[in-house]
């Protein structure tokens, strides 16, 4: 390798700087980030989630979750009620105002998805795969 442009480190983490970069651009609307999306789009799929819950799935730290669950509640897009048989966990919701947004949230990272393929053509597929493959191997 003759070149820093030549390296795998440098190539994806100059391709995940632009990717973010867009999908920061597309939600800023909403005032929603990336990642405040990534936590919204689980409670749609199933609310009432607790914190730790939500880590495990997104592979987020405690630390960085409590801030996204914070700011996703000073917001009002989501609410924390204790655990009905566990005071110590908190269970999050989706707000009234957190579930009017998901058409518009939804749209926008479906239009990036689309746009990251279209740039890619025929390879998107293999890309996607790939990069999953990559992401999910914990060795």
């Amino acid at each position: 390798m003759d070149r820093v442009e030549d390296c795998i480190s440098f190539v994806i983490g100059k391709a995940a700087q632009q990717i973010s970069r867009r999908a920061r651009e597309k939600l800023a609307a909403h005032g929603v980030t990336p990642m405040q999306y990534a936590v919204l789009k689980v409670l749609w799929q199933q609310d009432g989630q607790s914190g730790a819950d939500l880590g495990a799935r997104l592979v987020i730290d405690s630390a960085t979750m409590t801030g996204l669950i914070d700011r996703l509640e000073a917001s009002g897009l989501l609410k924390r009620q204790a655990d009905a048989d566990d005071r110590r966990i908190q269970r999050l919701f989706v707000t009234k105002q957190g579930r009017s947004l998901q058409k518009q949230l939804d749209a926008a990272m479906d239009q990036l998805n689309q746009e990251v393929a279209r740039d890619l053509g025929e390879q998107a597929e293999t890309f996607w795969n790939a990069l999953r493959q990559i992401g999910d191997n914990r060795g």
